[in-house]
């Protein structure tokens, strides 16, 4: 084991889980199996491993997004990878929705299904924050409160802050700067440290998962699932892929090799937050990505780049539209679209909050918010899919920004040169 890769470890711990998992669900009821398997050793696994990589996510994000900022030593440069950044995100959310709308449209997979043969949980709506209210929360009033509560948006905002201060006092910030680095480089050996028992902690995670739903609680809802799953490939295998080699020039096989682990880790804990860690550390080993753009891509991203989440909430609107026979007409289609790309801002990169994102898509067009009942039923097995979706397009656009800027860079440096043999 000690001559494994660590996405190999990780792998093997992902199919163990799978199939401990569903050779153990038939005796779930076992006072044994439930009480020290599922509840003991899958409970310990895997919460012991998602509360160690928590323990960090504040921490390292903080000092990683003040290093990477204050590294740029230039304000236009800063906002011109925020506002590519931005563009990157949200435009590909805009594609996964559209994408997920016209593919249910064409498979319809509500068709066919009784309404009474489908599981359903539990769902109480909650009142959504207005736009304007979700711009205003991502401001702090009180930056330690912020890090204390693990507010990632107004953590985002603050370290962003501070990094843009400490690059216009220059010199004199140097010992503050010097003292971020350090940090982040403590932060990055925890995370190396950390990231050695992930085989553990995804065997525990995925065991208990398919140790509690087993298959029998998708069959109803295959249709739901499969068609997801279709569009989630979809967006992850073929838009990002061509957007890599058209900006990046990057092999899109040689970049899905390079992302297997993080792409793993995403799939076992439906957590973007979790796997900040691991794919700040492959962007540098795999990628060469410079730091200053990672660290500012990647928490920013687990925080805002919603894409997977979307294209859920696509699929499942036709679902819902589909099963109770109601016409979404063309302008309906639009809101749906504009309202989860808004809603993907305020979404935190933690499980299941997608699903309370989906009240407001289909608040907005009249669907019965009773139809998220069914996909509470099978969200953890959806949510896996569509983190791993959400963590690639992380990782896609990080590689982008960082080959475009250097092209860039090494552009000017030509124009400079040519300029000074002149001279």
């Amino acid at each position: 084991m000690k001559n494994l890769k660590l996405i190999h470890k990780v792998f093997i711990g992902l199919v163990s889980g799978i199939i401990v998992g569903a050779l153990l669900y038939p005796m779930k009821e076992n006072p044994i199996v439930s009480k020290y398997i599922v509840s003991g050793l899958f409970e310990f696994l895997g919460q012991g491993f998602l509360r160690l990589v928590k323990m960090i996510i504040v921490p390292l994000v903080f000092a990683s997004l003040v290093t990477g900022t204050a590294a740029m030593n230039d304000v236009k440069k800063l906002g011109r990878i925020g506002i590519k950044t931005l563009a990157f995100f949200m435009g590909t959310t805009a594609i996964g929705i559209i994408a997920a709308i016209v593919g249910a449209n064409i498979l319809k997979p509500g068709a066919g299904i009784v309404l009474e043969n489908v599981q359903k949980a539990q769902y109480v709506a909650k009142e959504t924050d207005s736009f304007v209210k979700v711009l205003l929360n991502i401001i702090p009033t009180n930056p330690i409160e912020a890090l204390v509560k693990g507010e990632m948006l107004q953590v985002i905002f603050f370290a962003v802050m501070t990094g843009f201060v400490i690059t216009i006092l220059g010199e004199k910030a140097n010992r503050l700067q010097g003292i971020f680095e350090e940090v982040n480089s403590l932060m990055l050996k925890m995370v190396s440290l950390i990231m050695e028992l992930a085989p553990f902690g995804i065997f525990g995670l995925i065991g208990k998962t398919f140790i509690t739903l087993g298959w029998a609680a998708m069959k109803p809802l295959a249709s739901f699932i499969i068609v997801t799953y279709i569009l989630l490939l979809f967006h992850g295998l073929v838009v990002y892929q061509i957007l890599l080699r058209v900006y990046a020039k990057e092999s899109p096989v040689a970049f899905l090799k390079k992302i297997l682990a993080p792409m793993t880790l995403a799939f076992s804990t439906s957590s973007s937050a979790a796997c900040i860690p691991l794919s700040l550390k492959t962007l540098k080993e795999e990628f060469n990505v410079e730091e200053k753009i990672s660290s500012f891509t990647i928490p920013l991203g687990a925080t805002i780049n919603m894409d997977g989440t979307a294209i859920m909430q696509g699929v499942a609107t036709v679902f819902i539209a589909q099963l109770y026979n109601i016409h979404l007409t063309t302008n309906d289609y639009f809101m749906v679209v504009l309202t989860a790309v808004l809603a993907s801002i305020g979404t935190a990169g933690v499980p299941g909050v997608g699903t309370i994102m989906l009240s407001m898509v289909l608040s907005q067009v009249g669907l019965p918010l009773e139809g998220i009942g069914m996909i509470l039923a099978v969200d953890r097995i959806v949510d896996m899919g569509r983190t791993t979706v959400n963590i690639t397009g992380d990782l896609v656009c990080s590689v982008i920004i960082d080959r475009i800027e250097k092209r860039a860079e090494n552009a000017e440096e030509k124009v400079q040169g040519k300029v000074a043999a002149k001279i």
